[in-house]
């Protein structure tokens, strides 16, 4: 990232937390707020996806130390400490240039603790990050994997945590370019795109599927078998009278990662058949005259005012 977009964003307000904050602290909000703001949740919606994509860089840089640090320091002397990819952006000596009036190579002192890499000013530079995407299955995501990329050399290999999120960003340590006079190498920045698939939808720690289940199996109950990510279907109950988009809990068959461990959740849709024999045709009807005089939307139309 350039130093310029460091100035322009402030991460720490992006993630609703003070400058100060502890790294359990950072955690619990950044996790929220991706939570919240997931596009599995916002289908189709830009500004949601958008805000999504800053939440993940603010804690990708705030949750390292070094960039942490870096970060705070770039925004408190207005940019310019960090080099862009290829060399371009505002050196040490402009910063410098600006800040005392004149030329920042008379300038011998260091900082306290380094500054984000660089041993002092004039001493070793950091090289530039380098950045990419790469694309993964749905159920690597679940599960985790390892993936291989390359830019621009040989393959690194990635490895890909169990439970990320579309839009996670990675970081390859030293696998950047390197430091133009023997400072440490930058890093790789990998952006992760995770496939849609066919049957499964992710829902934080859950996985949503839907069931089609026909109408006799709604009203009279049955026992169906319901698909699970990777393994064997398993055997679930459908109550009698169970209406069109219940949803039923499959307790430990969604995401699991560490001690965390989500749950599969199947919801009913109930098929009507496009066609009937005319036999089953008079059947449903002698159905229709042995339920209820009811209307079903009698409550509806009250409710919206109309009587």
């Amino acid at each position: 990232m350039a130093s310029q977009d460091w100035i322009e964003k402030d991460f720490y307000k992006i993630l609703g937390v003070s400058k100060d904050v502890s790294d359990a602290d950072l955690k619990k909000a950044y996790r929220k707020l991706a939570k919240e703001n997931h596009p599995d949740l916002h289908p189709g919606d830009a500004k949601a996806e958008a805000r999504f994509k800053d939440i993940s860089e603010a804690y990708d840089v705030l949750s390292d130390a070094e960039q942490r640090r870096e970060y705070d320091a770039v925004r408190a002397m207005g940019g310019g400490a960090r080099f862009q990819a290829g060399g371009q952006g505002a050196g040490f000596e402009d910063v410098f240039s600006n800040l005392f009036g004149g030329g920042g190579g008379g300038f011998q002192g260091g900082f306290p603790g380094g500054f984000g890499g660089f041993g002092g000013f004039g001493g070793p530079q950091k090289g530039g990050d380098l950045s990419t995407t790469a694309t993964i299955d749905f159920i690597d995501s679940i599960n985790g994997s390892t993936i291989k990329i390359r830019v621009g050399g040989d393959p690194i290999s990635v490895k890909v945590p169990a439970g990320i999120t579309d839009g996670q960003k990675l970081k390859v340590k030293a696998k950047g370019q390197p430091s133009p006079n023997g400072g440490p190498a930058g890093d790789l920045v990998v952006t992760i795109k995770v496939k849609q698939h066919p049957v499964f939808v992710r829902d934080g720690d859950n996985l949503r599927v839907t069931v089609p289940v026909t109408f006799a199996e709604a009203v009279l109950g049955a026992t169906i078998s319901v698909p699970t990510l990777g393994g064997e279907p398993v055997k679930l109950k459908v109550t009698p009278g169970t209406p069109n988009g219940r949803t039923l809990r499959v307790k430990g068959k969604g995401v699991q990662f560490g001690s965390r461990q989500g749950d599969l959740l199947a919801t009913v849709e109930v098929l009507v058949p496009a066609h009937v024999s005319k036999k089953a045709e008079g059947l449903l009807k002698d159905f229709d005259e042995l339920l209820p005089d009811e209307d079903p939307r009698a409550d509806l139309i009250q409710r919206a005012g109309l009587l």
